[in-house]
């Protein structure tokens, strides 16, 4: 995947072209943590989670030309979970098969994995991957001392005073600096399509 988001403004469409090889690949560079981490959340070992990852990716490849593309928020995103739920319960169930069902690990995983819950875990997933993406993004665009300011106030919740004796500056350079990372993150992340309100919280 490149190093700026413009690539993704129109990357669901681009990967409609089976031509386009580049996007797929942007594609799936894109996608991919967050898939394997979500499977890795509901049980599977990391061998286990690759595959279905893999699968995923296979069954988005074969129906993203039917996905009718949206101007509704959420839209992809909801798409996309449905894929992953149902190829990681199918696995689950082959798995079950496979090992002859009564007291396996994959039956235990199965049962305890009620659908209600699924969704709730994969949002939160969407939108801590899309913090951490978005600040491999902006990360190099600042100088360490406005990078320490913001995430030491916005992700370890330190008190705005603590943070600027620490880094040797005023309290208003402190908040200056959080502002300056929150904004150019927002302009990030709205730039990607299907995009989550991660940032709302800080």
């Amino acid at each position: 995947m490149g190093d700026t988001p413009e690539i993704l403004s129109n990357l669901l469409l681009r990967i409609r072209n089976p031509g386009d090889g580049e996007a797929w690949d942007e594609f799936v560079g894109f996608y991919t943590p967050l898939i394997h981490r979500y499977c890795q959340l509901r049980g599977l070992q990391d061998a286990d989670a690759a595959d279905v990852t893999q699968e995923v990716m296979l069954a988005v490849s074969g129906a993203i030309g039917r996905f009718e593309l949206k101007p509704i928020k959420g839209a992809f995103q909801s798409w996309l979970f449905r894929i992953t739920h149902n190829t990681f319960v199918d696995f689950l169930d082959r798995r079950r098969r496979d090992l002859h069902g009564g007291g396996t690990a994959a039956h235990r995983i199965l049962e305890a994995q009620p659908n209600p819950g699924a969704d709730d875990l994969w949002n939160r997933e969407h939108q801590r991957w899309m913090f951490e993406w978005a600040c491999c993004q902006v990360r190099g665009e600042f100088e360490e001392t406005t990078w320490q300011a913001f995430w030491r106030t916005a992700v370890d919740n330190l008190k705005g005073d603590e943070v600027a004796r620490a880094l040797g500056i005023s309290l208003g350079a402190v908040y200056i600096a959080r502002s300056r990372v929150l904004a150019r993150l927002k302009e990030i992340v709205s730039r990607v399509p299907d995009d989550s309100p991660f940032l709302k919280a800080h």
